[in-house]
C-alpha cells in the first residue's frame, strides 16, 4: 500500500538526521543547538549570485561553436606551461638606478596599481618621505611632503618597471635591488633587500633608526652580499622555495627555513671574504635576526616566473594582484597591462600590544605575488605554525590550501606539501574559475599603521575584492569577442 507524503515524514524525522547544510552556516545553528549532526558544504552562487556575470559566464562557453571556454582553455594551457616552466635565479646585486628599467633619480617607484600622492594611505606616504630623505632629495619631513606634493617626483607603480615591493614598496634611486633572472625565458625582476620586521620604511616608517639601517644596507650590506653572491655564482630560487615549503615556510610571512638556507649558500663566501670581521659578523647577526629576509627575493622569483606567462591572447590566467592602500588590482594574462582595481579591504589578523583594528591601514603590498605565483597563502598547509602569526588555526591552513585548488588551473611540480602527501601548490589564478565559484584568493599579509611614521601594528588574513575579477572576466570577454584568438 502506497504510505502518504505525511507518513514519509513522520517517519523521516523520527529517524536520526544528518544535515548537509548549504550556505550561509548560519542556517545550521538551530539545528546544531538541538545536537543534530550538520556538515557545511562550502557552496556559493555561480557569479557571486549577479546574473551579469552568470550571462557573461554562459556565453563565454556558448559562442564561435566550440565556445570561447575552448580557446580560453588553450591559452591557459600555453601561460601555466610558461608559469610551470620558470626557473628564477638569483644572479645580483644593482643599484636601482643602475639596473631597474626606467628608473630615474626622481622615480619613486611604490606597490599596488598606480596612485598619485594626493590619494596615498599613510604608510605610503611616510615611505615616500622615508625614501626622500634616504636620497637627500630632501632635509625634513616637511620638506619631503612638499616635494611629493609637487610635480618634481615622479610615482610609478613597481610592476610597470619589472620589480616588487612588500607593503608600501617603495624603491629609490639608490637602494639596492635584488637581480633575478627567469633563466629558462630570460626575463628578469628587481626587489629591494629585507630590512625586517617592526619600525622600517615598508611600513611607513622614516625615523633616523630606520634612514640610518637603509644607508647601512646599501654601503655595507649589499657590497659583500654583492661580493659572496659573485663567488658563489648563481643561485636557483626555485629549488630554495621548494626546499623551505618542506621545511615549513609558505614563501609570504614565514621564511624562517628559506632565510636560514639562503645564509647557509652564502656563509662560506662571506666567511673567506676580505672584509673587517666586525662588518661581516654584523651582517650574519642581521641575517640571523630578521627571518623575512627573504621575503623579497620569494616576490621576485614569483614575479619573473609570471611576467614569463604574461600577455598571453585568450589567457584567463591572474598575473598579478597587489594592493597600494588605497586600492586593490589584478591584471589578467589575456588583457594585457589593464589594472582592475577596487577599495583596498582591511585585514583580518592579531595586533601587536598596544594596537588595534583601529590603527590599521587598508591592505597593502606587492607581496601577495607569491599567492599568485602558487605559494603564500597558497602554501598554508606547509605552514600551519604561520598561524600563530597571522590568526587563524592549523586546520584553516589545511583547509585553505585545498580550497585554492577550485580556483586554479595547476599543481606546481616543484612546490609541494608534506602534509598533503606532497600534492603541489595550487597554482595560476583562474579569473574565470573565481567568478564562476565566488571562492577569492586566500592571502596572509602584515599590516601598516595607518599614519606615517609608526610602523608595523600587526599580521593576517585578507581577501581580495571581488569586484576586481568581475572587471577582469567582463574585460576578457570583450577581448574575447573583439578578434579570434590565436594562443
Amino acid at each position: 500500500m502506497k504510505r502518504k507524503p505525511n507518513e514519509r515524514a513522520r517517519d523521516l524525522f523520527a529517524s536520526e538526521l544528518r544535515v548537509a547544510n548549504l550556505g550561509l552556516a548560519s542556517f545550521a545553528q538551530a539545528l546544531r543547538a538541538a545536537g543534530c549532526p550538520v556538515v557545511d558544504v562550502d557552496w556559493r552562487p555561480p557569479a557571486g549570485g549577479d546574473p551579469e556575470l552568470a550571462r557573461l559566464l554562459d556565453g563565454l562557453r556558448a559562442e564561435s561553436g566550440d565556445g570561447w571556454i575552448a580557446q580560453v582553455e588553450r591559452a591557459n594551457q600555453a601561460a601555466v606551461e610558461r608559469l610551470l616552466a620558470a626557473q628564477p635565479t638569483l644572479i645580483g646585486i644593482g643599484a636601482a638606478q643602475d639596473v631597474i628599467p626606467g628608473m630615474t633619480p626622481d622615480t619613486i617607484l611604490h606597490a599596488g596599481p598606480p596612485v598619485a600622492w594626493e590619494r596615498m594611505c599613510g604608510p605610503m606616504r611616510g615611505a615616500v618621505i622615508g625614501g626622500l630623505l634616504y636620497e637627500g632629495l630632501a632635509a625634513s619631513p616637511e620638506d619631503a611632503e612638499r616635494l611629493a606634493a609637487s610635480n618634481g617626483i615622479r610615482f610609478d607603480p613597481c610592476h610597470h618597471h619589472q620589480a616588487v615591493g612588500p607593503m608600501a614598496g617603495v624603491i629609490t634611486a639608490t637602494m639596492p635591488v635584488w637581480i633575478v633572472e627567469n633563466v629558462a625565458f630570460g626575463n628578469r625582476a628587481f626587489a629591494t633587500l629585507n630590512e625586517g620586521l617592526g619600525k622600517v620604511l615598508r611600513y611607513g616608517a622614516y625615523s633616523d633608526e630606520v634612514i640610518d639601517r637603509l644607508v647601512w644596507m646599501r654601503d655595507v650590506l649589499a657590497p659583500i652580499l654583492a661580493k659572496a653572491l659573485r663567488k658563489h655564482g648563481p643561485l636557483d630560487l626555485r629549488t630554495l622555495i621548494a626546499q623551505a615549503l618542506q621545511m615549513g615556510d609558505e614563501g609570504h610571512n614565514r621564511n624562517r627555513a628559506a632565510t636560514s638556507l639562503f645564509i647557509r649558500e652564502l656563509a662560506p663566501h662571506l666567511a673567506r671574504l676580505a672584509e673587517p670581521g666586525d662588518a661581516v659578523a654584523r651582517i650574519f647577526e642581521f641575517l640571523n635576526g630578521n627571518d623575512h629576509f627573504t621575503l623579497n627575493l620569494s616576490m621576485a622569483a614569483g614575479k619573473c616566473s609570471l611576467d614569463a606567462a604574461a600577455d598571453v591572447p585568450g589567457s584567463s590566467l591572474v598575473a598579478v594582484m597587489a594592493r597600494n592602500g588605497t586600492e586593490f588590482g589584478i591584471r589578467v594574462s589575456g588583457t594585457g597591462d589593464r589594472w582592475f582595481t577596487a577599495p583596498a579591504p582591511k585585514v583580518a589578523g592579531l595586533y601587536l600590544p598596544g594596537f588595534s583594528e583601529a590603527d590599521a591601514a587598508p591592505d597593502i603590498g606587492d607581496s601577495a605575488i607569491t599567492e599568485t605565483a602558487g605559494y603564500g597563502g597558497f602554501a598554508m598547509a606547509a605552514a600551519p605554525a604561520i598561524v600563530q602569526f597571522v590568526g587563524g588555526s592549523p586546520e584553516r591552513a589545511l583547509e585553505t590550501t585545498r580550497r585554492m585548488r577550485r580556483i586554479t588551473l595547476a599543481e606546481s611540480p616543484a612546490y609541494r606539501i608534506p602534509a598533503l602527501g606532497f600534492a603541489g601548490t595550487p597554482t595560476g589564478i583562474d579569473v574565470l574559475k573565481v567568478i564562476d565559484t565566488g571562492i577569492l584568493p586566500a592571502i596572509n599579509t602584515g599590516i601598516a599603521h595607518k599614519e606615517p611614521g609608526v610602523g608595523m601594528v600587526g599580521a593576517g588574513l585578507v581577501e581580495p575584492p571581488f569586484e576586481c575579477f568581475a572587471q577582469g572576466a567582463r574585460a576578457l570577454a570583450e577581448t574575447l569577442r573583439a578578434s579570434e584568438v590565436q594562443p
